[in-house]
Order: structure tokens, then C-alpha cells, then sequence
């Protein structure tokens, strides 16, 4: 297993900033993305197969403006879920407190 520097992986991102950006979206995206590595993984941590992939030029900075079809499909799932639960919960909220509390005088 070769040594990376940063030098290497600099060749393909403009500055150390980006790197480091473009190095952590794709680490997370093999540890917890389901993403598979594009190298081989020789029993690295994802932080160094993704620095592997950008120095090899197979993860472009164009990683970082890209969403996720996953990332997508859980914003609607979270909506849908929120929708759903205020739909029902908006009923509960406004009616069950008056009716449940001992203290409100059903009277006045």
C-alpha cells in the first residue's frame, strides 16, 4: 500500500479546502452511504480509500454540489412522516388537553 500525500490528491481539487471537503463526502458516503469504493480496500478506513479515489482522479470536487438520490428520497419519507402525524396529531392537540384537563370548568 502506497503512502498518499496531499500533494498527490492536490493534483485533482484546487486547494486543501476542497480536498478536505470532497475527502469527507466521500468517506461518509462509503462508511455509512451504502457506496461501494472504487479501489481496491486493502483493510483502509473509508478516510483513506477516499483520498485513494481522489488522488487515482475517480471522485471529481463536482461530488459536493451532486444530491443524493437517497438524500432525496429521505426528505420526502421525513415530509411525508411530519404531514402525516400533524394531520393526525392537530385533532389530538386541540381537542384532547380541554376535554383530559380536571381544571377546566366544562360550565362556564
Amino acid at each position: 500500500m502506497a503512502r498518499i500525500t496531499v500533494e498527490d490528491c492536490l493534483d485533482h481539487v484546487e486547494n486543501r479546502f476542497e480536498l478536505v471537503l470532497v475527502g469527507t463526502k466521500r468517506a461518509r458516503q462509503i462508511a455509512v452511504g451504502g457506496k461501494d469504493p472504487m479501489v481496491t480496500e486493502e483493510n483502509d478506513k473509508p478516510t483513506v480509500i477516499a483520498l485513494r479515489e481522489i488522488e487515482e482522479g475517480l471522485v471529481k470536487p463536482s461530488i459536493l454540489t451532486e444530491k443524493e438520490e437517497s438524500e432525496y428520497e429521505e426528505m420526502i419519507d421525513d415530509i411525508s412522516a411530519i404531514e402525516a402525524s400533524n394531520q393526525n396529531g392537530a385533532i389530538e392537540a386541540t381537542v384532547m388537553p380541554i376535554a383530559m384537563n380536571p381544571e377546566v370548568d366544562s360550565e362556564s
